[in-house]
């Protein structure tokens, strides 16, 4: 007993000797986590972000096409990252924010990038579509009060998540329409009518604005294709593990035999109902499946974040108008593919079926800090997991992207709102007199 208390006593006196050397291996990740930040919020010091509106030609005769050949312009901003610049210069991958936005029924297209983009950024445009402008701007979001909401003014708003892993694809400009038959503009089934549709309806005191933030991904950063490839796997083989046998050398063959006295020929029965194939095995719909993941992954890749927010001041703004947004996203779901929602954690409500004593008594506080919150992150452009997971986000190909966002001519879409040009430029001719 002697023995035991001794060792008791020493063991306790190392432990209140030495405790604090797992502290390094307790706190590391938060530290690491912390030290990333920071080191992050002084390169941001050095970014210098540029405000933008793209202005509308008003006749657009390119394809669809087009926008995916801009986005894959703009992908060449992607700049990865060593230990040294990702750890110590706090380095990290630049983003552009596409928006659209709507005061009172004006309807406005802008970009958001770092200003050393701009000669990327505007040939990528130009090279597709010569007629468009982009020309500097004002950032609207602060044109409105900082302290939203406040007594005048409410908003409601949302992050936007995928149902499925996003290696499935949603409904884009070519499952809306064959553009091998379609040639003309006002042939066109354009998704964006819906949208701008909607914005145009926006009244004098309402403000709604959409938000897209893109950045370059590639396999080093996420291996999509591999995932593809599992989640393929999958589906080939429905989880039939006899479909997974793969051919066993002679000898483990033998060894089998013997350990569990299983005649040879049970073993060959088994393995012959795999001689099928198992792509031959999909009904239509999983083989349609497997073709569009493969084909996603396949184009380039953008990690992606989607917001809204509906605003107003108080007396004249119409919260209904967030179901006319709500329905644009749907136009992009698939029951066999993947479908868009809201993301939960982020969407302006408070639900007081949950947690009965703080969504009840705290039910407005809660709401108000929600609101807060999202406003906050729209204007900064942030990731909607900020802080936490902040690099979390999940990835659109540019196909996509460009059925979501792309540019459109008064023919396909006449909202009478969209800002346009309305004169043609060109050079002057060549045998123009001119004094030195």
């Amino acid at each position: 007993m002697e023995v035991f208390s001794t060792t008791l006593s020493v063991v306790w006196t190392i432990i209140k000797t030495w405790w604090w050397i797992l502290l390094p291996f307790v706190l590391w990740k938060h530290f690491a986590f912390m030290w990333r930040e920071w080191r992050k919020d002084e390169y941001a010091k050095g970014v210098n972000n540029q405000f933008y509106e793209l202005k509308m030609p008003r006749e657009v005769e390119r394809p669809f096409k087009a926008m995916e050949q801009v986005l894959a312009g703009w992908w060449m901003f992607y700049d990865p990252n060593d230990w040294w610049e990702t750890w110590w210069e706090g380095k990290y991958q630049v983003k552009i924010s596409v928006e659209v936005m709507s005061d009172g029924g004006e309807i406005h297209f802008y970009l958001r990038f770092p200003k050393a983009l701009r000669n990327l950024i505007e040939s990528s445009i130009y090279a597709q579509y010569p007629e468009a402008e982009l020309v500097e701007a004002e950032d609207y979001t602060a044109r409105v009060p900082q302290d939203i909401p406040n007594e005048k003014w409410d908003l409601w708003g949302t992050d936007y998540e995928l149902m499925k892993p996003d290696i499935y694809p949603l409904k884009t400009y070519k499952r809306f329409f064959e553009e091998t038959t379609v040639s003309k503009e006002y042939q066109r089934v354009d998704p964006m009518a819906a949208l701008l549709e909607a914005l145009a309806k926006a009244k004098p005191g309402e403000q709604i604005w959409v938000q897209f933030i893109i950045s370059p991904v590639t396999t080093s950063e996420d291996d999509y294709i591999q995932r593809a490839k599992d989640e393929v796997a999958k589906l080939a083989y429905r989880g039939d593990s006899k479909s997974r046998i793969k051919d066993k050398p002679m000898i483990q063959k033998m060894v089998e035999v013997v350990v569990t006295g299983k005649p040879p020929g049970e073993m060959i029965v088994e393995e012959s109902e795999s001689i099928l194939p198992p792509e031959m095995k999909l009904t239509p719909g999983e083989r349609e499946i497997v073709s569009q993941v493969e084909l996603k992954v396949s184009k380039m890749m953008y990690n992606t974040v989607i917001r809204f927010i509906v605003l107003g001041e108080r007396d004249k703004w119409n919260k209904a108008n967030l179901k006319t947004v709500l329905g644009y996203f749907n136009n992009f779901n698939t029951e066999n593919t993947n479908r868009m929602k809201p993301w939960n954690p982020s969407t302006t409500r408070i639900s007081k079926n949950k947690a009965f004593f703080l969504n009840v008594f705290l039910h407005q506080r809660k709401l108000y800090m929600l609101k807060r919150k999202l406003f906050r992150q729209y204007r900064a452009r942030m990731n909607f997991h900020f802080p936490r997971n902040s690099d979390m986000s999940y990835i659109l190909n540019i196909e996509e992207l460009a059925s979501m966002f792309h540019i459109v001519g008064r023919t396909a879409i006449p909202a009478p709102n969209v800002q346009r040009i309305e004169s043609k430029k060109a050079e002057p001719p060549a045998d123009l007199p001119w004094n030195e």
